[in-house]
């Protein structure tokens, strides 16, 4: 199984960037942080990487329905989404919400995976 839901946009990374902020609002996610993994590479090490945020998104309802059914999915939950540059392209990804059913072995987490799934992966099929 993989981990991840990824999709590989012809956009610029700040276009791209804006544009998955705004699908994730579509699909009920607010976003609650904000990292900017190049800046802080920069600062702390001195290195250079290509543009890359890491964006903590979260679906309240479906969250809570997770810690509802699993106390510790705090760990798993799918928060992070990924925008980074990659040449001329944009690749956007996130946790395949997937890993929280399998890795934990609860059925009652199948149900919020499949639909944080399925809410995730509008939020890159709109993208593309």
């Amino acid at each position: 199984m993989g981990y991840a839901l990824s999709t590989t946009v012809n956009r610029p990374f700040d276009e791209t960037l804006a544009a998955t902020r705004e699908a994730l609002a579509a699909q009920g996610f607010g976003v609650l942080t904000e990292i900017d993994m190049a800046g802080t590479l920069k600062k702390k090490l001195d290195v250079d990487i290509p543009p890359h945020v890491i964006l903590g998104a979260c679906n309240p309802p479906n969250a809570y329905k997770a810690v509802q059914a699993e106390p510790s999915i705090g760990v798993l939950l799918p928060c992070n989404v990924v925008v980074r540059s990659a040449g001329e392209q944009t690749i956007v990804e996130a946790i395949d919400p997937a890993t929280m059913h399998e890795l934990t072995g609860n059925a009652a987490m199948k149900d919020v995976a499949v639909t944080i799934g399925g809410m995730l992966q509008a939020v890159l099929d709109s993208l593309s």
